[in-house]
């Protein structure tokens, strides 16, 4: 019989929507000790879930993805479930978990700090992303999680670097000194290059929880019921995609499904997505006449690159509740760059 599991390291990464959080992950996941197992859990906003596509399959490295909603408020009984489940079959050596970027950290720290897990996991340093680039945009300095998160965080990495100017940077720095109790340590991560030893020397979270911002508390009544049965997601026909949609905190989400089957011409869809309107949230993974790519846009930057991912073609669209283009049009003009309609 195997040992009970005790004191699972846990690191929390947390940032705003669009601030590189599955990158840096991946990048860590590059610098794995060998020997080690991990278990990453990644919880989207939306509806359809594509982040995990990001991650090839290894042996060595497990990942959840706890879509449709937030796990500190409307995902928590979902989270409580999962997180006994994969300890129980995967026994990884650390776990890592990256909320949605509309998530709360506090909300978390319950479920995590509960007694269900007490003596099993051992949270560590929460790492909080930021563009500098964030910082121009008034709304997010006056944002209640965007703050929060950064607040509760013992660790600031700083991403997006490369296309930050250095007067960005510096004002960064220098907002970021004004927090207390102050960071344990602010560090640069262009294209989400952390270096490994920020999670092999972190130290316990020793803040309190604090509180979650009232949006995420009036949330949490709804958790027992929401996205309980959605976890495991219909299978779309091949021509007949499937549509998620979902609103909460001010935002909604629009997203579909495609069979793998179906072939998207790479031109003609990464032009329509680059027409939409410029302050949505765009990420998709997407079989092409060139292969499987995974599309990802955020504050106006577009990447493009390659994926291992071959279950389906998804993609999901994330704003402010109000400003999503109209569902059936945008679904026709999809269809429309399908290459085998």
């Amino acid at each position: 019989m195997s040992a009970p599991l005790a004191n699972v390291p846990v690191h929390l990464v947390t940032g705003f929507l669009g601030s590189g959080k599955s990158t840096l992950i991946r990048r860590l996941i590059e610098q794995k000790p060998d020997g080690e197992r991990w278990a990453v859990v990644i919880n989207e906003f939306g509806r359809v879930g594509i982040d995990q596509a990001m991650f090839a399959e290894r042996d060595d490295l497990v990942v959840k993805g706890l879509p449709g909603g937030c796990l500190c408020c409307q995902l928590a009984f979902v989270l409580q479930a999962s997180l006994v489940n994969l300890l129980h079959r995967h026994r990884p050596d650390r776990l890592i978990i990256e909320p949605s970027g509309l998530g709360h950290p506090a909300g978390l720290l319950d479920v995590l700090r509960g007694e269900g897990f007490d003596g099993v996991l051992d949270v560590r340093d929460i790492i909080a992303l930021l563009d500098p680039r964030r910082l121009d945009d008034s709304r997010a300095r006056h944002h209640e999680t965007f703050l929060d998160q950064l607040a509760m965080a013992d660790g600031v990495a700083l991403t997006m670097t490369d296309l930050a100017t250095p007067d960005q940077l510096k004002a960064a720095q220098s907002w970021l000194s004004d927090f207390w109790p102050v960071k344990r340590w602010i560090a640069e991560a262009p294209h989400g290059a952390l270096p490994l030893s920020r999670l092999l020397e972190s130290r316990r979270h020793a803040g309190s929880t604090g509180a979650a911002s009232s949006a995420h508390q009036a949330a949490r009544p709804a958790a027992a019921t929401l996205m309980l049965e959605g976890v495991e997601l219909r299978e779309p026909e091949p021509g007949r995609p499937l549509r998620e949609e979902g609103a909460s905190l001010g935002h909604a989400t629009l997203g579909w499904r495609w069979h793998a089957a179906d072939l998207f011409e790479l031109d003609r869809v990464t032009r329509l997505l680059g027409e939409l309107p410029a302050n949505l949230r765009v990420k998709g993974v997407l079989h092409t006449a060139d292969g499987w790519k995974l599309y990802n846009r955020a504050d106006g930057t577009v990447s493009l690159t390659g994926t291992a991912w071959r279950r389906d073609s998804r993609l999901e669209l994330i704003g402010e509740a109000g400003h999503l283009p109209d569902a059936k049009v945008l679904e026709l003009e999809l269809a429309g760059c399908l290459a085998n309609r």
